[in-house]
């Protein structure tokens, strides 16, 4: 916990690639490895990061798998657990890519949609107004891997899809965009995790975008 009043608080709510899951270990990568603590020790001690990942996490769908899954009913109280919150960090809607759901890029956006939506009814900053939000989009998914291909059919096609309604969206919501997919690419291990390196990228890029934000 940070315990100084002032550090700006960031709020980074995504998925087993937010959670640093290891493709190569089945494991939890370690907080200096995640690309969230690796953009605390970048930032500083005026910044807060609180991490909000969780394997399989959709935007707004249940997983009839395994529940707790839904984004934006965990959204909700996860808001109100932390306010005030000055940024918000979405990397979501890998998941959703999933055979399964049977979702359109187009309706992915939609789910993260429903989650902005949630930020502005329920979350607030240090001055109360509603926070600043990156959207951050997927890497590809790599469905030609064996480990990927069985649930993530025709995924690599739906991700690449992805990108443009997410830069849609953070146009239409004043929101700052990074699309990971220009960046960096998915282990060979699984098709869908990240390795280290593909962390301190991430780290590294919204560090880029977090440093200009004006709070005041």
């Amino acid at each position: 916990m940070k315990i100084d009043p002032e550090a700006i608080k960031i709020l980074c709510f995504g998925d087993s690639n937010t959670w640093g899951y290891s493709p190569s270990e089945g494991t939890r990568y370690p907080v200096d490895v995640r690309w969230t603590g690796v953009l605390q020790s970048m930032l500083g001690d005026g910044y807060w990061i609180i991490e909000e990942g969780l394997n399989g996490r959709t935007t707004d769908m249940d997983d009839p798998d395994t529940p707790g899954r839904n984004g934006l009913i965990y959204l909700h109280p996860c808001l109100n657990t932390h306010n005030p919150i000055d940024i918000i960090i979405f990397l979501l809607g890998t998941n959703d890519t999933k055979q399964k759901f049977a979702r359109s890029p187009k309706r992915i956006a939609e789910g993260l949609r429903s989650l902005l939506d949630e930020i502005g009814m329920t979350s607030y900053d240090r001055v109360g107004k509603s926070p600043q939000v990156i959207i951050v989009s997927p890497p590809l998914v790599d469905d030609n891997i064996e480990k990927a291909r069985e649930e993530f059919v025709d995924a690599s096609h739906k991700s690449q899809g992805l990108s443009r309604q997410y830069y849609q969206l953070a146009r239409e919501y004043g929101a700052r965009f990074l699309d990971l997919a220009h960046l960096i690419s998915p282990s060979k291990n699984d098709g869908v995790h990240l390795e280290p390196a593909d962390h301190r990228i991430i780290a590294e890029n919204l560090m880029e975008r977090i440093l200009p934000i004006d709070l005041n």
